[in-house]
């Protein structure tokens, strides 16, 4: 029996996403489209590949089958193919990435504009995601974390400095009320709440000070799934926002926020991308991998010659 390659991929795409939704998004096709294509597929080989509800999609014991026999060899196919592009004269295809949308604000899209505009036949697509993604499974080229959440089977490539997170609220949101001294604290105060996209939960609050770590789960009126949108609420004086610091720094220097428990939000490692160790990397995942790479400026001003 011969079956249609197109029709093995989207069985893949689907099994793996647990959902038609989204291997539809990821696959650039309808969902109905996917859902026909499954059920002839069914029929054409007698079996039920997936146990569908409401709210999920699950292989049955035949799909579970034949998704161990097939991905792998799918896998090798679009690696062959990505491999072809070496022969290009130049980098040509598109890099898919997963990241926080502070790390595409910052630092990715600041220094992947000018690759775009060296190699037109390169395109990049970034996509904004809280949670902590299987790219494989999800189809990403590559992702962003901070340097302590990256899977040790993948390859790390630090793109960027130390982090460190920052509270701040504004001087109307604290009028009449006590600065918090300790994360305890925050508990009487009105808390600005991100919302995580896996299982639905909020954000627990962290800290540390000398190496003792201390974790707060906060109240508040306004809850966002986005860390931009989580400071104009604190700009507006709404509630106390727990964010990267670099984005609070401005608001703080020039009045607007003020800036509470810094002695309890210590550095952490950066952003670092990550990958699949064991996929063999494009020519144009190369480019944006040396374009992210973090250079200190020391080693940047030895590497242009540049003296101190």
């Amino acid at each position: 029996m011969k079956e249609n390659l197109n029709d093995l991929k989207i069985f893949v795409a689907v099994a793996q996403a647990h959902s038609f939704t989204r291997a539809a998004a990821q696959l650039g096709l309808s969902r109905s489209a996917l859902s026909h294509a499954m059920l002839a597929l069914e029929a054409r080989l007698g079996v039920r590949l997936f146990i569908r509800t409401t709210r999920s999609v699950s292989t049955t014991d035949a799909g579970t089958r034949l998704l161990s026999t097939i991905a792998p060899h799918l896998d090798g196919i679009q690696q062959g193919l990505t491999s072809l592009t070496s022969l290009r004269e130049k980098p040509a295809g598109t890099v898919r990435i997963t990241a926080h949308d502070h790390a595409i604000t910052t630092v990715l899209w600041p220094r992947l504009q000018p690759l775009l505009r060296d190699y037109p036949d390169v395109k990049i697509e970034l996509n904004v995601d809280y949670g902590l993604t299987d790219i494989a499974a999800q189809s990403f080229d590559a992702g962003v974390r901070s340097g302590t959440r990256v899977d040790k089977d993948m390859i790390a490539v630090r793109i960027g400095p130390d982090l460190r997170m920052g509270v701040a609220g504004s001087p109307e949101y604290f009028q009449g009320k006590s600065l918090p001294e300790l994360p305890r604290d925050l508990t009487d105060h009105s808390c600005i709440n991100l919302r995580l996209p896996t299982h639905g939960g909020l954000y627990v609050w962290e800290f540390k000070k000398q190496d003792i770590p201390v974790n707060v789960r906060v109240d508040g009126q306004a809850i966002f799934n986005n860390t931009f949108l989580m400071l104009q609420a604190a700009l507006q004086g709404v509630g106390l926002a727990y964010v990267p610091f670099d984005m609070i720094e401005p608001h703080v220097k020039a009045g607007r926020l003020v800036s509470v428990l810094e002695d309890w939000c210590p550095p952490f490692p950066g952003y670092h991308l990550y990958y699949p160790s064991r996929r063999h990397a494009s020519p144009a995942l190369n480019l944006v991998i040396e374009a992210l790479r973090y250079r200190p400026q020391g080693d940047e001003r030895a590497r242009t010659g540049e003296k101190k």
